[in-house]
């Protein structure tokens, strides 16, 4: 089994680029902070380098910026290449399968986004309860679901 799920913060504006057939494809950086401190005080953090293809790669380049926290889901994938220099340098990346919006975005942006399957997701605008930073607490006053109403009961007695 080769699948890897990452959630962490995109590390410069990616770019898209295309391959000499036109294939669209985007190469880009995510740093993940590691759960605990070094012996400094501070977290370091991993840099995980991501591929990503055709209409996946078109909509993270235009919807995510540097700094932006995304939620990948892939598979490693290993490569090599000869240097300048004629040594033999090996890779090894990140193939992306799926990713998800994470954070909330700014109000100036559209509220409906394509996501990469081509149907539409629709994002509320930010709200308290979204995530603020990786060393931020969240704190919720009130109860999030009491705009929602009664509670309601399912019948799954269709189902057998």
């Amino acid at each position: 089994m080769n699948k890897v799920m990452l959630v962490g913060r995109i590390t410069a504006k990616p770019e898209l680029r295309y391959t000499s057939s036109n294939t669209a494809y985007l190469r880009f950086t995510v740093a993940i902070n590691r759960n605990f401190t070094n012996s400094e005080g501070k977290r370091d953090a991993d840099f995980i380098n991501v591929v990503a293809w055709r209409r996946q790669a078109e909509t993270i380049a235009k919807y995510f910026d540097k700094g932006n926290l995304i939620a990948i889901e892939g598979r490693l994938q290993t490569g090599s290449y000869d240097d300048k220099d004629g040594n033999r340098r090996y890779t090894m990346d990140v193939a992306l399968d799926n990713f998800e919006f994470v954070e909330g975005r700014n109000k100036s942006q559209n509220d409906t986004l394509p996501i990469d399957n081509g149907y539409q997701n629709s994002m509320p605008s930010p709200s308290p309860y979204d995530y603020q930073n990786d060393n931020e607490s969240i704190s919720v006053d009130s109860d999030p679901f009491a705009e929602y109403g009664d509670s309601v009961s399912i019948d799954d007695s269709f189902l057998d």
